[in-house]
């Protein structure tokens, strides 16, 4: 089976939680047999033509076709009109050998053209489109991200209906696809994963002062603002605690507390696990979300988890393995954060091994691509 993958970028050669997905989608269809067509571009120093971090035996399945991504202006909308210029380049790679192909996956905007064009040919192989988290019909942080969003929801309407089929990650953003208008029978749910390397062996341990800790950027969708706050309640309540954030923080976004600790940026996985290790909750406040790559790593790690209930999240948490919280909401997140420092240690050891189990059971990666290839198998025996 040939299968393009036509997408706007692969970690590590594009940071994001989009491009991590993307990478783990490239390897592990490599390793089943597949032969994959790699569309894609670079934003960092690396020989992105080498494709090093895929192993020799997952490269000799890979076909590396690295473009540039058109340089935007500065007017409203710059990203949606460089996303359909890119999107044009992605379709004239491939254009002349599109029956090549017995499925082409696209991420975002990058298959906009190749969309539009496929509804003058309906014996193209079939194109299905991934939008990981339909962020922009999610909840707001504000007026400027509202007014960003309704830039985006247009296009990305126009995409989601016009493409063969619709990836989800399941939950409520099964729920956006579908209120968009998309028929149920061309919406086929895969969640994330992890790789099986990340799960942790050992018993978890319990900390006596309960340990939290936030991976990720300062920005306004991720709820680190009203995070802020609710610590700034749990610090006046008395309440023995210990904070850990991970990601980049300038000096007067970090709060001034003695049990607060920042580590900065670590792109070391190595030691991301170190201190998920000695956690006992991952807090994720955001206001929108796909299905992120930082719960799934801290469940691996056995760490429960507070999280708010956007986009796939309620597939990954729920009662048994933390708590889950209405975004933007600062009450809810100091109200977890407290109701979990006093949980005994017998409970909060039990939701931590329940995080595990979860994980083991239901989102290792090895497993979910087998389950997309099978369905992907169906699609074109149609």
């Amino acid at each position: 089976m040939r299968i393009a993958i036509i997408c706007d970028g692969v970690h590590p050669y594009v940071i994001g939680g989009m491009q991590r997905h993307t990478f783990y989608l490239t390897k592990y269809l490599s390793r089943l047999g597949v032969k994959v067509t790699l569309i894609h571009f670079n934003q960092s120093d690396l020989d992105i033509h080498k494709l090093e971090v895929f192993s020799p035996l997952e490269r000799e399945n890979i076909e590396n076709i690295v473009l540039d991504f058109p340089k935007g202006d500065k007017l409203p909308g710059h990203y949606v009109r460089a996303s359909y210029k890119y999107s044009v380049s992605c379709f004239q790679a491939i254009k002349d050998r599109i029956m090549e192909f017995d499925f082409i996956y696209t991420k975002g905007f990058s298959g906009w053209k190749l969309i539009l064009e496929k509804r003058k040919h309906p014996e193209w192989p079939p194109v299905a489109v991934k939008f990981h988290g339909y962020e922009m019909f999610q909840k707001q942080a504000d007026t400027k991200r509202l007014l960003q969003s309704l830039l985006l929801k247009r296009p990305v309407k126009w995409i989601t209906l016009n493409a063969d089929y619709v990836f989800s990650y399941g939950s409520k953003i099964t729920d956006i696809i579908r209120n968009l208008g998309t028929k149920e029978s061309h919406i086929i749910e895969i969640p994330a994963g992890i790789e099986k390397e990340w799960i942790r062996l050992y018993t978890p341990q319990v900390n006596s002062i309960r340990k939290f800790v936030y991976l990720g950027r300062y920005e306004r969708r991720k709820g680190i603002e009203e995070l802020n706050q609710a610590i700034r309640k749990l610090e006046s309540s008395g309440l023995p605690y210990q904070f850990d954030f991970i990601g980049p923080f300038e000096n007067h976004q970090k709060l001034p507390f003695k049990t607060v600790f920042y580590h900065g940026s670590i792109t070391d996985n190595t030691k991301i696990r170190s201190i998920l290790d000695t956690a006992d909750f991952l807090v994720c406040p955001s206001w929108s979300e796909g299905m992120p790559n930082v719960i799934l790593e801290a469940m691996a790690r056995a760490c429960a988890i507070i999280a708010t209930d956007v986009g796939a999240t309620s597939i990954m948490v729920n009662k048994n393995n933390g708590i889950l919280i209405q975004p933007g909401k600062i009450n809810e997140i100091s109200n977890a954060l407290m109701e979990a420092i006093q949980f005994s240690d017998a409970q909060i050891l039990e939701i931590k091994l329940n995080s595990l189990e979860l994980i083991k059971n239901e989102l290792v990666y090895e497993n979910i691509l087998t389950k997309l290839l099978s369905s992907i198998n169906q699609i074109i025996k149609k």
